[in-house]
């Protein structure tokens, strides 16, 4: 059963073997990740010279359920944008607070800008 948003930087410091690394792995079997998030870590990963096949098999071996992402979700990510403007948050931020607002479920991040948005079910911020 899932109970935690896992937002892409929090993926991304798992693959990475980061400090928050330890933490991400231990909620894994318990983590939903938007299919948007799954690509912005993804596209990261790639960019930091992960080849896509590699990144692919490493992915697809975790536990983590992926959400796609739909039209309703595009409305809600889309709501969120006055409220986070000033933190700067990016499309991505906002489809991964949309997917934990819809579950009703808390969300874990690296990103400390977060901090500043009053979510509801709680952001963890790891690092």
């Amino acid at each position: 059963m899932s109970s935690v948003v896992l937002d892409a930087s929090a993926l991304l410091a798992f693959l990475r073997r980061e400090p928050a690394s330890e933490r991400v792995e231990a909620i894994l079997h318990e983590a939903v990740i938007s299919s948007v998030g799954l690509s912005e870590a993804v596209a990261t990963a790639l960019d930091y010279g992960g080849v896509l096949d590699q990144v692919f098999a490493t992915l697809s071996c975790l536990p983590i359920q992926t959400i796609p992402f739909g039209v309703s979700d595009a409305y809600l990510a889309a709501s969120l944008r006055p409220a986070t403007r000033h933190l700067g948050l990016s499309l991505g931020d906002r489809c991964c607070l949309a997917l934990g607002t819809k579950l009703g479920l808390p969300i874990v991040t690296t990103d400390e800008t977060w901090a500043g948005f009053p979510m509801p079910t709680g952001i963890e911020i790891i690092r």
